[in-house]
């Protein structure tokens, strides 16, 4: 059922007993046919189903065409992100307790990456444009043992990668792109992941491009690839480069083939999928005329869009003062999908545990988590709302449901403040 679309009298709201806007199903993810079928049985006929001898079959396939998706060099599939994160920091010989300058408003596993690479995460406050990492904010946070910089593009929007290159570029610092969120996004025509030296992406359930779990680094750097290559392969030469630079501990973090086959086969799909979700997303914003709810949008030079999530900033003034995670549960009972605190600022992410014995932040004299973060606090607590993409792999009659939505709560502000919902949402 679609709701009024904005029209006439406005129903109560569905928290309060009305009738929804939408029951409709929304599109399901991952989306999956005939080419993964295939490609899983390929696999399992081979009989050869593991990520040795590494390169295997299917992620020699999927490396190379999914460096040429991006237009880099060289991509390297392993088992998952957080631990992209670590094999590219290795590579670029990250020094022992080195600080890694990264946002503070991202998923645990940016942290968790840099700590399993022996450094330590240094956190800076995020662009009010985007709540991608602010170059000034990096600025302010590097000390002399500062080694990398860390950029996390959130959502469907890119940090500001021209002055954190020139940053790194005048520092002598390495630039490492967390690129979870951007599959196939660019800047200035340039694709998230070959704008640093090196360039991180997850391939975990939700993600743009899915195998439930995986990883890949990117590079245009021969010796870095080469490293990686080693890393996450035991250590061992890989048999397609030269002989390895230095002799390093490495990983078993193999991608199997299971993964790598699935990879292959969404990766076919995914520039459709990009397209679909920019034609929806074009619709919510011709659509959306509620004050109060504003697109996060992007900056002129991402000059190719991706939605891992569609961002819109929430002003509860406009609402009558309701709070964000208020709204949230008022949207998600009118059938929309949607989430407030879905990453809480790293300073205080429970999952960032606080203990000695298994996080090396928590083994000095510095508590780490003491900081003022104010425009990541509070988008991740006021502002933010994040839509999955999945809700733009349908038609633009999804899309308006959206705008309709948001518009009911709008026009019934007043009474979602007197009667406020119980309790709060989830986190995602």
């Amino acid at each position: 059922m679609h709701g009024p679309g904005g029209c006439g009298r406005v129903e109560k709201l569905a928290i309060h007993g009305g009738p929804p806007l939408r029951t409709s199903a929304w599109p399901r993810w991952p989306e999956w046919g005939a080419p993964e079928r295939a490609a899983l049985e390929r696999v399992l006929a081979s009989g050869s189903w593991g990520g040795f001898p590494y390169p295997n079959l299917e992620t020699r396939g999927f490396e190379r065409e999914f460096a040429a998706f991006l237009g880099a060099s060289h991509a390297l599939a392993c088992a998952n992100g957080t631990f992209s994160l670590c094999l590219a920091l290795q590579a670029g010989r990250i020094s022992p307790g080195a600080e890694v300058v990264t946002s503070v408003y991202t998923f645990v596993g940016t942290a968790g990456g840099i700590l399993a690479a022996g450094a330590l995460p240094r956190f800076a406050d995020v662009s009010p444009d985007s709540w991608c990492l602010d170059p000034a904010a990096v600025e302010a946070a590097l000390t002399p043992r500062t080694e990398a910089v860390l950029p996390v593009h959130l959502g469907g929007g890119m940090a500001d990668m021209d002055r954190l290159r020139e940053l790194c570029e005048r520092r002598g610092l390495l630039l490492v792109e967390d690129c979870a969120h951007a599959h196939g996004m660019q800047w200035r025509g340039r694709a998230a992941g070959t704008l640093g030296q090196l360039g991180s992406f997850s391939m975990q359930s939700s993600k743009l491009l899915s195998a439930g779990e995986g990883g890949c680094v990117t590079t245009s750097d021969r010796v870095l690839a080469e490293r990686v290559a080693s890393l996450l392969n035991c250590g061992r030469r890989d048999p397609g480069f030269e002989p390895a630079v230095e002799p390093m501990l490495g990983h078993n973090l193999r991608m199997t083939e299971w993964q790598a086959a699935i990879l292959r086969a969404q990766l076919e799909r995914l520039p459709e999928q990009h397209e679909r979700r920019a034609r929806n997303a074009r619709a919510l914003e011709a659509a959306l005329d509620v004050p109060g709810i504003t697109p996060l949008w992007p900056d002129p030079r991402v000059t190719r869009r991706a939605f891992y999530c569609y961002l819109l900033r929430y002003d509860a003034r406009e609402f009558a003062g309701v709070p964000r995670d208020h709204l949230v549960l008022a949207l998600r009972a009118e059938g929309i999908p949607c989430s407030g605190l879905f990453y809480a600022p790293l300073h205080e992410e429970p999952l960032l545990a606080f203990d000695p014995r298994t996080n090396p932040l928590a083994r000095g004299g510095e508590d780490w988590r003491r900081g003022s973060f104010p425009v990541a606090s509070r988008a991740a607590h006021e502002e933010s709302l994040w839509l999955p993409h999945e809700l733009f792999l349908g038609s633009e009659r999804d899309a308006l449901d959206i705008a309709a939505a948001l518009s009911k709560l709008r026009s019934r502000a007043d009474d979602l403040r007197a009667h406020p919902p119980r309790g709060a949402p989830t986190r995602r």
